[in-house]
């Protein structure tokens, strides 16, 4: 089994029953997906179908019609999570250059030199671990769910860590935006990281494709 990604309770327990030797008779498709949704970004279709992202990786799973995953199925996940580990590939001299695309509920790392390349997904995913709640804080508005910056930041600086540049996309102004709350966190705990920050935009990106911000990064650096 290759080196775990930090996990704990029921989600390294999962992990562990699907690199397991013989394999698990047991892994329930509930744990399966609750630990996707812990990895990456799981996506369910219309039929069905569950689509999970990480790292750049993608994995589409049929529709399930037992509560136990099949032996075929196990060696499918345990391949998806061996190929799905690494962050970013080796580099080789070049200068990575790095777009960084953050709100509330997501953030999105794009290398712009790499053309076809998926875009790694950085979700607060569970709301026990990665929210808190602000219901009296003038900071957040009435009710609104915040992910808990420690927790949320983190796992993305440690994907930038690579990174000669970094550009960074967000939405909204002052503490709406998950963009300057990123930035300001990045500087105190991660001070060498933030001097990479080569600019900042404030995009509307409910309009925009990935195709269009992407175009648009590489547009910038090529300014520099």
């Amino acid at each position: 089994m290759k080196s775990k990604p930090s996990l704990a309770g029921s989600h390294l327990r999962a992990y562990e029953k699907i690199f397991q030797h013989p394999l698990s008779h047991n892994l329930e498709w509930r744990e399966v997906r609750a630990l996707f949704a812990k990895l990456g970004q799981v996506v369910e279709g219309p039929d069905g179908k569950l689509t999970v992202t990480r790292n750049g990786q993608t994995l589409v799973l049929p529709p399930s019609h037992t509560k136990d995953v099949a032996a075929d199925g196990l060696m499918k996940i345990r391949h998806f999570l061996e190929r799905s580990e690494e962050t970013l590939p080796e580099t080789t001299g070049k200068e990575v250059h790095l777009l960084v695309v953050i709100n509330h509920h997501e953030a999105r790392i794009f290398r712009t030199e790499m053309h076809g390349a998926v875009p790694q997904h950085i979700l607060p995913h569970d709301p026990d671990d990665y929210f808190r709640h602000a219901q009296d804080s003038k900071e957040f508005s009435r009710g609104q769910e915040k992910p808990d910056p420690n927790s949320f930041f983190e796992p993305v600086a440690k994907a930038l860590k690579d990174a000669s540049q970094i550009l960074i996309f967000g939405s909204g102004t002052g503490t709406s935006s998950e963009m300057d709350q990123f930035i300001a966190w990045l500087k105190v705990h991660h001070a060498e990281l933030a001097k990479r920050i080569a600019g900042t935009h404030v995009i509307d990106e409910h309009h925009m494709t990935e195709p269009q911000l992407l175009a648009k990064a590489r547009k910038f650096y090529a300014t520099l």
